[in-house]
């Protein structure tokens, strides 16, 4: 089959999303929410884009872990390419792909870091396993083989056998305060549905953007 016939219609949603109200967060909130009862694999997951010196945008997949009316939180290797992106260049764009209920959502913002009791709350709470890994990896870092990362993996566990772990000094988290939410919804014969909220002075204005 030609990539070019694959194609579906989205009709799960017949809503033309007017009934939304005009709070950017509650409403990310209650699609949330929604994913996660709906039973989708990995809700919180979501594309996070940034750009480096040249220009060059590079997106992976990461957790959200914490959101507000402050922003979007997610926690990374601070020596990471996206880290140091971010550091360089603060702006950002995530990405909610809810494929299965034929919903997104695209957040455009700026990053700032989170404060080190928070970043250190968040990875006292991880998974022992998860919080040995964040240490003895160099993340996007070149290594020689699979066998070289579990080789240190296991460095790592026993240098940390006597005691807990603590926070590394290369990890922490970014909190993405957005001036830009829209949500999109499929609909019939591709007239998708797309609401956006923009943010000026403190203030969030709502308007409906063609498909």
């Amino acid at each position: 089959m030609s990539l070019a016939d694959i194609r579906r219609d989205y009709c799960n949603h017949q809503s033309d999303l007017s009934e939304l109200g005009d709070d950017p967060f509650q409403i990310f909130d209650d699609w949330l929410q929604s994913a996660i009862d709906a039973g989708i694999p990995d809700p919180t997951a979501m594309t996070v884009a940034t750009v480096d010196n040249s220009g060059q945008p590079s997106q992976r997949i990461v957790l959200l872990k914490d959101v507000s009316q402050g922003g979007f939180v997610f926690y990374t290797n601070l020596e990471s390419r996206k880290a140091i992106e971010l550091e360089h260049n603060n702006k950002i764009s995530l990405h909610f792909p809810w494929h299965y209920m034929e919903r997104q959502v695209k957040i455009c913002g700026t990053a700032e870091r989170v404060s080190v009791a928070d970043a250190t709350k968040y990875f006292l709470s991880r998974p022992k396993g998860s919080q040995l890994a964040a240490w003895a990896s160099a993340q996007s870092r070149p290594v020689s083989s699979r066998q070289m990362l579990l080789q240190k993996l296991e460095e790592t566990r026993q240098r940390f056998s006597q005691g807990n772990l603590t926070l590394p000094k290369f990890w922490g988290g970014f909190r993405v305060i957005p001036h830009e939410i829209e949500f999109w919804q499929g609909g019939p014969d591709r007239l998708h549905n797309r609401i956006s909220f923009s943010q000026a002075q403190g203030q969030w204005t709502k308007q409906r953007l063609m498909p």
